[in-house]
């Protein structure tokens, strides 16, 4: 029993690490399977990841990624908002529960001044770095005002130019204007673009600045928000607040990079941890 047990696990991994590779059509080391947390931000500076901008690449010119004290004297990743991109983990994870506390700063840029506050977290991210633009082929975790926990399958070009596809199954229903939500026991879909958001998405949403709908769970105006992403094999649960707010299954692929994103608004990290699963 124990062998055939081991000899599962040994097929599940190694199916695990040819499809990211696979899917990344390069030869990318094994993804890490968090034993014991696993701090992505140290407190101290961005070691461990890689920045990308769209206008300027992989240099920060503008300082738009840096870490700086919070007002509570703490260190914090601060991204100020000027740009399109993102700060990218260099290493690849699967299985494990990702903790990130965000809250919003006051600068919003260009032509989403006087819109929402938006960014984002990829999970997932396969292929090169600026392979579609600023995101890479992912499925994000929105964060956005009266959208934090929504879901959007992020397709992104390889090398050669050839798409690459993230797909996610979603349980799902339509709202009062038929946009498509979260619905736990709702009809099945495969997505292989666009969004689904979470559950209690305002049906009167609007992209604009300070907005705030009814049932929002994360913290309003610059509260600190606790964003727990469970990557657990090929499914992901996502909870705000505690509250879970959206799920999807039978993603593929089902590990990457994660990729924080700079979309226009400023914002805070002051923490960024991977936690094992039990039984992983």
């Amino acid at each position: 029993m124990k062998k055939h047990v081991l000899a599962c696990w040994m097929c599940a991994v190694l199916t695990l690490c040819l499809a990211v590779r696979v899917s990344y059509g390069e030869d990318r080391p094994a993804p890490i399977v968090p034993k014991e947390k696993i701090a992505l931000f140290n407190g101290k500076d961005l070691t461990g990841f890689s920045t990308w901008l769209s206008d300027t690449k992989t240099e920060d010119p503008r300082k738009v990624f840096t870490v700086a004290k919070d007002v509570d004297g703490a260190p914090a990743i601060h991204i100020s908002g000027d740009g399109f991109g993102g700060i990218i983990t260099d290493k690849d994870y699967a299985n494990y529960r990702l903790v990130a506390e965000f809250r919003w700063g006051d600068r919003t840029w260009g032509a989403r001044k006087d819109r929402t506050k938006d960014s984002g977290i990829l999970l997932h991210c396969f292929g090169p770095i600026g392979n579609a633009g600023p995101w890479m082929a992912s499925v994000e975790c929105q964060l956005i005002e009266g959208g934090v926990g929504d879901f959007i399958v992020v397709r992104g070009k390889d090398a050669d130019g050839k798409p690459l596809i993230p797909t996610m199954t979603c349980e799902v229903a339509k709202d009062r204007d038929g946009e498509t939500i979260w619905k736990k026991g709702g009809e099945k879909k495969v997505f292989t673009r666009g969004r689904i958001n979470w559950f209690g998405r305002d049906p009167d949403w609007k992209d604009v600045l300070g907005f705030r709908g009814k049932v929002d769970v994360e913290s309003p105006g610059k509260e600190w928000t606790r964003v727990e992403v469970i990557c657990n094999g090929d499914k992901i649960t996502t909870m705000v607040n505690g509250v879970v707010v959206n799920e999807g299954s039978s993603i593929a692929p089902a590990a990457g990079r994660l990729q924080f994103q700079t979309e226009g608004a400023e914002l805070y990290f002051r923490k960024i941890e991977l936690h094992p699963l039990a039984g992983k």
